[in-house]
C-alpha cells in the first residue's frame, strides 16, 4: 500500500484552492487548505505534509514567502512549490532561498505542479539562451523586486521607484500575468 501523500495548499482564492485541491485528490493526495500564515501554522500543529503549494500574493497584500519560510522551518525536506501570477526573478530567488523547491508562474495546472515536485533537485541540463534582456524586462524585474521588498505595498513601491502610484498601478495592470 502506498504511503499517504499529504499536500498543503496555501491560497487565498477559495474557489481556486478547492479546484486545485480536488484535482490533487483525484491523483491520490490528501489535501489540506490554508489561506494565510496563521492558518498554515495551525495546520502544521496537527499535520506534517510532505508537499505544499504556496501562492506568492495572499490577501491583504501579504507575501506567501512568509509561509514558505514557516513550512521549511517545520520540515526542511518538504517539497514546496510557489505558484504566482506576479512572477519575477527577485521573488523566485527569495522563494528558493527560503526553502521552495520550485517556482511556477500562473497559469499552471496540476501536471505542472506535480512535475515541479519531481524536479526538486537542480539539473545542469537547462538550455542557456543567447537572448539579451530588454529594457522593459529590466524595468519589470525592478518593479517586482521592489514590490517584494515592500510586502507588495503599491504606494511604498511607487515612492521607492520615484513614480506616481497611479502610474505604477497602470503598469501592473498592463503587465499582470494571469
Amino acid at each position: 500500500m502506498e504511503a499517504e501523500r499529504l499536500l498543503l495548499i496555501v491560497e487565498d482564492d477559495a474557489a481556486f484552492a478547492r479546484t486545485l485541491g480536488r484535482s490533487f485528490e483525484r491523483r491520490g493526495y490528501t489535501v489540506l487548505l490554508a489561506a494565510n500564515l496563521q492558518e498554515v501554522i495551525g495546520q502544521l500543529t496537527q499535520h506534517s505534509p510532505q508537499y505544499a503549494v504556496v501562492d506568492l500574493k495572499l490577501s491583504g497584500e501579504a507575501s506567501g514567502l512568509g509561509c514558505v519560510q514557516a513550512l521549511n522551518r517545520h520540515d526542511p525536506a518538504m517539497l514546496i512549490v510557489v505558484l504566482t501570477g506576479f512572477a519575477s526573478i527577485a521573488t523566485a530567488v527569495e522563494a528558493i532561498k527560503l526553502g521552495a523547491c520550485h517556482y511556477l508562474a500562473k497559469p499552471s495546472n496540476t501536471d505542472d505542479i506535480e512535475a515541479a515536485f519531481g524536479r526538486a533537485v537542480g539539473t545542469t541540463d537547462v538550455e542557456l539562451t543567447n537572448r539579451s534582456t530588454s529594457i522593459k524586462t529590466l524595468e519589470w524585474e525592478r518593479i517586482h523586486e521592489t514590490l517584494a521588498e515592500t510586502g507588495f505595498n503599491i504606494s511604498e513601491t511607487a515612492r521607492r521607484l520615484g513614480m506616481h502610484r497611479r502610474t505604477l498601478a497602470r503598469k501592473l495592470v498592463k503587465q499582470q500575468v494571469k
